[in-house]
């Protein structure tokens, strides 16, 4: 019986051989998530497995973190530490397996039954095969293997969030920074004309509307300030998260400003049609559609016969030629014809369409967003360093020469100070949305822009009250 078996099972054993040796790689994919990653970002993520990458990985964060932190620095350490990344890459491993699996051909079942009747003794043998799981294998493969690209392409984009999120991150937490010392500024100039301001209401040579107003200035000061150093927290804290650092690493160096603004106003042409070319959302609600449409075609093809099983039998018994032949099994839709399970699956793949539309219209609409806010960012930001701060700084020195020809009071020039303190406030932040706003139109576009030389520097100095001092 067992060589009549062997001979029997030559070829499916060699479909095994042919088919069923699709394996797991090593990777899972990650090999070409990391180059696309790469070609859209200028940098690669990792995906420490072993204990040695692991410490390599600890290792390169550390050595960023021992100096001052610039953007790229931050997006590498975001790319190498964050944990919530790192589990979006498990992803990748999920849909490989699935893959995998699809490709795989159905376990064979063997039965084996022994009955005896008095002395009759009957042994019943029976090789079974899904023969349905065999005729669909190739398609069932080709919608694994969407659906494992489709895991790809999210994960990259996946990437680029985080990625624009530590960005932004970075900015605000830079922003908060640079904020706060022209709040201390603005502070101590109140604070001085609060004082001056008390000693001479004292004296009798100040009113007390005036004296209330002095006050009423310094109060409001020191609540700005106070907020001013909670955003810094806020805003770092988020940037800590992003980073993935724990308590023992949270020792971040910042740079003391923001970046130069670029020399000329960023223009990009054809916006809308580079982000449908490169958008990584948008591939993957096609890659979806198209797995779901062969679905529907799968579906449909086994409507009326899903279980379809073929076995081999021998039985046999004391004194009576054996038997020997063929069993087919099949499903008979006589209650359930298909229709429900057709219904939905249309459902679903008219769900994504609906949505891959949705997803184009949303890019589109995203893309015009974020390119008008990218220039109006640049000029607001720009109209700030060129215009709004050297004026304040003008009208600062006037005050100052009129001080010390005796022409202004004090009042006058510390009132000034304040004012030019928050006009440069006013110009961090302009340049923290230009920053932002350069964020948002990477990951609107899907990868990086086009690298502009930045402008020279035309940042004022630190609003100081100069000159003779009362």
């Amino acid at each position: 019986m067992f060589i009549f078996l062997r001979r029997r099972m030559l070829p499916a054993a060699l479909l095994v051989a042919l088919t069923g040796c699709a394996s797991l790689s090593a990777d899972h994919g990650f090999g070409e998530v990391s180059e696309v990653t790469k070609q859209r970002l200028g940098q690669a993520p990792a995906q420490p497995r072993s204990e040695q990458e692991h410490s390599e990985a600890r290792d390169t964060v550390q050595k960023l973190l021992q100096q001052p932190l610039t953007a790229d620095a931050a997006v590498q350490i975001a790319l190498l530490n964050n944990r919530n990344l790192q589990a979006d890459y498990q992803e990748l491993g999920i849909a490989e397996a699935n893959l995998v699996q699809a490709s795989r051909l159905p376990n064979p079942g063997f039965s084996f039954g022994r009955t005896r009747s008095g002395d009759n003794l009957k042994i019943d043998r029976s090789f079974s095969m899904a023969l349905m799981g065999l005729l669909v294998l190739p398609t069932s493969s080709k919608i694994e293997q969407r659906q494992f690209e489709v895991s790809k392409l999210t994960t990259v984009n996946r990437i680029l969030q985080v990625a624009a999120e530590t960005r932004s991150a970075y900015y605000q937490s830079v922003a908060a920074n640079q904020s706060i010392t022209y709040q201390e500024q603005v502070e101590s100039a109140a604070a001085a004309g609060s004082e001056l301001a008390g000693k001479m209401a004292k004296a009798g040579n100040f009113n007390q509307l005036e004296l209330a107003r002095e006050q009423a200035f310094h109060a409001d000061a020191v609540t700005q300030l106070t907020r001013s150093r909670q955003q810094a927290v806020v805003a770092r804290e988020q940037l800590i998260r992003l980073l993935g650092l724990g308590s023992a690493q949270i020792t971040l160096q910042l740079p003391p400003r923001l970046p130069e603004l670029p020399a000329q106003r960023p223009s990009l042409q054809d916006a809308e049609n580079l982000a449908m070319a490169q958008r990584l959302d948008i591939a993957a609600a096609k890659l979806e559609v198209e797995g779901l449409q062969a679905t529907l075609g799968l579906n449909q093809a086994t409507r009326f016969i899903n279980v379809l099983d073929l076995a081999y039998l021998h039985n046999s018994e004391p004194g009576i030629p054996h038997e020997t032949g063929y069993q087919i099994s099949l499903e008979i839709p006589l209650f359930d014809w298909g229709g429900a399970r057709i219904a939905k699956s249309e459902a679903i793949y008219m769900q994504a369409a609906h949505r891959l539309a949705a997803t184009a219209v949303d890019a589109q609409s995203q893309v015009r967003v974020a390119y008008q806010g990218y220039q109006s960012a640049y000029d607001l930001a720009r109209h700030y360093n060129d215009q709004v701060v050297p004026l304040r700084k003008r009208v600062s020195d006037e005050y100052l020469l009129r001080y010390n020809g005796m022409l202004s009071s004090v009042f006058e020039l510390l009132a000034d100070a304040r004012e030019q303190a928050n006009a440069v406030n006013a110009a961090i932040d302009a340049n923290r949305n230009f920053w932002l706003a350069d964020s948002e139109m990477q990951l609107a576009l899907g990868g990086s822009l086009p690298i502009s030389t930045p402008a020279p520097s035309s940042s004022p100095a630190p609003a100081k009250p100069q000159g003779k001092q009362p």
